[in-house]
């Protein structure tokens, strides 16, 4: 037997940054600062995110580019990095992700990578603590996602690997 199955997801449109409330409009702002750390000479596609962690510590990640491409590293995973260093297993509550492009428009909110969603979906997993998303652009709407498991609904784990 053969049946069409279908993934969906709701998420929370907000037109404006300014419309979030106070604790999500400032991690957005951290984040929106923290692409100036960003390392993107070749992309010139500055990436950052900011997260708050359960402990109520506030943890930021920039993307880290390399002339040989493939050492870079994105904001997301620059920022588990840290996270995974200092605060071990501490659940990340709620994501923040934005970026700076100086070759186009900031207007509009931007996802993980492939790769970013995977690392995050496993954090999220081993954490047993749902992460919430904030994606945004410069300016212009967010997009509020209460689970990475929404961006990555057949993501690869440790259950794979007859680990789970």
């Amino acid at each position: 037997m053969i049946k069409e199955k279908k993934f969906q997801f709701s998420y929370t449109l907000v037109e404006d940054s300014d419309a979030l409330n106070e604790e999500d409009a400032a991690l957005l702002q951290l984040a929106r600062k923290t692409t100036k750390k960003a390392y993107a000479p070749y992309s010139r596609f500055n990436v950052a995110c900011a997260a708050k962690l359960a402990n109520g510590k506030t943890v930021v990640g920039s993307n880290q580019e390399n002339a040989s491409y493939p050492v870079g590293i994105c904001a997301e995973r620059a920022l588990l990095a840290t996270v995974g260093t200092q605060y071990t297993d501490e659940p990340i509550v709620t994501l923040a992700v934005t970026y700076h492009s100086e070759n186009g428009s900031n207007d509009r909110p931007i996802s993980p990578c492939g790769m970013c969603r995977q690392a995050l979906s496993e954090y999220e997993k081993r954490t047993g603590s749902p992460i919430r998303l904030l994606l945004a652009g410069m300016e212009g709407p967010v997009y509020i996602i209460n689970t990475i498991k929404d961006l990555l609904p057949l993501a690869f784990s440790n259950e794979d690997l007859g680990n789970g």
